[in-house]
């Protein structure tokens, strides 16, 4: 089987970029801005495992990297999710809140 794949990645400093491009560039992916591509992965089974497994035997990864992968299911919804790493605070969280009047009462 075969999917379109949207890839994100959130590599460290000293993280296989090298590796990581390299095996992109053999999976022919387009870029879509920064850390961003797509490309389309053959797969026998479970989409997610090989293409962690395909992505872990090519890059070398540090504990703090993180690759986001999104798909469309078998039934055509969006789905997406962590293959490495997790969910952390987002850098513009609680910058939509506005401080009130603060009434001081004696």
């Amino acid at each position: 089987m075969k999917k379109r794949i949207w890839l994100t990645f959130d590599l460290s400093i000293y993280s296989d970029y090298e590796g990581m491009y390299y095996w992109l560039d053999t999976m022919k992916a387009k870029e879509c801005g920064d850390s961003s591509a797509t490309f389309s992965f053959e797969y026998n089974g479970d989409l997610i495992s090989e293409l962690t497994e395909a992505i872990k035997s090519n890059v070398k990864l540090e504990k703090k990297d993180r690759i986001y992968v999104m798909f469309r299911n078998d039934n055509g919804k969006l789905k997406g999710s962590f293959i490495i790493g997790k969910r952390k605070n987002a850098p513009w969280a609680e910058f939509s809140l506005v401080s009130g009047d603060d009434i001081e009462e004696e």
